[in-house]
């Protein structure tokens, strides 16, 4: 592993701080096993329950990797709202999931399936001003009973006190990057990671994480925290556990949450050679395309040329547990549209995809389903079935047009775009190499046409609109002849505006 020195000068000091780090692709390899390609966010689901799933649903179905809601315990605020999660009192692993002898079970139970695990952490800051968050009391307490007078800044649990915070101060101008990273996102209390100490707290939280089994980590706010602090931390994570099976000298993957839609005095590229960086603009661009904002005919080379990060660098997602509350954005609640814009982000090349599996909600601040003691639901019911979705859930990642569009992304591997066809407008069809062939019909106007892939002769099943069940596909049938042209039908009548095959689903 070739090293390089990156010299970061401190903006409050003239000390010069040397950090020796690996090469810029060190912390960008999700570390998947092989043939597997896409993860899922269970989004607030439980260790016990993300463990059954693991084992009954996603690795037999394809997936590669999870990605769960904080392990550290978090400030227990009144009407239990999403967000609670990232109020952070502790580093105890206790929160509403479970503890932390649930999670090491379900890393263990999920590697196994050969499902890697990957845990949103919270290093930016702990929880919020009293007056953002409890109003006329002083004293909070956490999911783990942990207790921290948050006037005082004082967090005993881990301990911190007031020295170990950059001095309060609200974010009033998103155009000074001093603020941004120095001020109190929505009022939390922001870390000092030039602190030495802070900067030890972080790293023996992480790396008990690292230890336990996961694969990696998505850095919550990483915007918020200057690289170069950053670059220290990520230089004293520990390798992953060969004890989980994970070969010598791998390192973590890391990706870490920017905001940049562009125009942000803050840029993802300031992040990237750090780790991977989560493209919010990706979602974005594949909904205007999807919605008819934009013509689909230009998507074949989204990614780097439209300004995107390079496609070893980009964690791609349609939506996320913040997004997905904003007005506009292509969630479940437009399931037609999103299956489409989901079917084209795993049939696309670009990025690594992350599928959202969510919990319906009617506003913003609405928390997971629990029962009137505050406990968390099970998406897989009494029963623990993982057919369909209990209790409030709506677990996207289980709908068949998207799962199998997993299997899909698998299939076609790492094979280039071949034969791409447009109408000029919003209607496209390509091939990943010879293993697979997508149609997208985002236009109003019926599409049928022959269309040249690069698959072999034959008759295949589309997965969008069924499955191959043994000799029998449940769903429509795309014949391919001998010169490589299928007649495609989609019609503005149908339920699903893709049709979707490849070499596994010939019959």
């Amino acid at each position: 592993m070739h090293a390089r020195v990156i010299i970061v000068l401190g903006l409050t000091s003239s000390i010069i701080v040397a950090v020796v780090l690996a090469d810029d692709s060190a912390f960008k390899n999700p570390n998947y096993t092989p043939g597997h390609d896409v993860m899922v966010h269970l989004f607030e689901w439980t260790w016990s329950d993300i463990a059954v799933e693991c084992e009954r649903f996603l690795g037999p179905k394809g997936y590669a990797g999870v990605q769960v809601s904080p392990v550290q315990e978090n400030v227990v605020v009144p009407k239990r709202p999403w967000w609670e999660r990232y109020q952070t009192i502790s580093y105890q692993w206790t929160t509403r999931s479970g503890n932390e002898t649930q999670f090491r079970d379900m890393v263990t139970r999920c590697n196994k399936a050969g499902v890697r695990i990957y845990v949103d952490v919270i290093i930016n800051h702990m929880s919020a001003n009293p007056e953002n968050l409890l109003k006329e009391r002083k004293t909070a307490s956490g999911t783990g009973n942990s207790t921290a007078d948050l006037g005082a800044r004082n967090y005993s649990a881990v301990p911190y006190n007031n020295s170990d915070f950059h001095a309060p101060c609200s974010i009033d101008n998103w155009n000074d990057p001093f603020q941004v990273r120095n001020c109190e996102l929505v009022g939390l209390h922001d870390l000092d990671q030039k602190e030495e100490y802070v900067r030890g707290k972080i790293v023996e939280f992480l790396n008990k994480i690292i230890d336990a089994g996961v694969a990696g980590i998505r850095v919550d706010a990483a915007k918020h925290i200057w690289p170069g602090d950053l670059s220290v931390i990520y230089s004293r994570l520990h390798n992953l556990s060969i004890d989980h099976d994970f070969l010598p000298e791998t390192r973590p993957y890391i990706y870490q949450e920017v905001i940049d839609m562009g125009s942000e005095v803050i840029s993802k590229h300031e992040y990237n050679s750090l780790g991977a960086v989560t493209e919010f603009r990706y979602g974005l661009e594949v909904t205007s395309g999807i919605r008819g904002e934009k013509s689909l005919k230009w998507f074949k080379n989204i990614g780097e040329e439209w300004g995107l990060l390079a496609d070893k660098d980009a964690l791609i997602f349609i939506d996320n547990h913040d997004t997905q509350r904003h007005p506009g954005v292509l969630t479940h609640k437009e399931p037609r549209l999103y299956k489409v814009a989901v079917a084209f982000m795993l049939a696309h090349p670009y990025g690594k995809p992350r599928i959202m599996s969510s919990f319906s909600f009617e506003n913003s601040d609405q928390g997971p389903p629990a029962d009137s003691l505050g406990n968390l639901l099970s998406p897989l019911g009494e029963n623990n079935n993982t057919n369909g979705c209990a209790d409030g859930w709506i677990c996207e990642h289980r709908w068949r047009q998207i799962v199998n569009m997993v299997e899909f992304r698998n299939v076609a591997a790492k094979e280039p775009i071949c034969e791409w066809w447009d109408n000029w407008n919003n209607q496209i069809a390509f091939s990943r190499g010879s293993r697979a062939f997508v149609a997208i019909n985002a236009d109003q106007l019926n599409l049928n046409r022959r269309i040249k892939t690069c698959l072999p002769e034959g008759v295949y099943c589309d997965v969008i609109s069924g499955n191959l069940e043994g000799k029998s596909c449940t769903g429509k049938k795309l014949v391919i002849d001998a010169d490589g042209f299928a007649n495609v039908n989609i019609t503005m009548g149908e339920e699903d505006y893709v049709v979707a095959v490849h070499i596994n689903v010939s019959f």
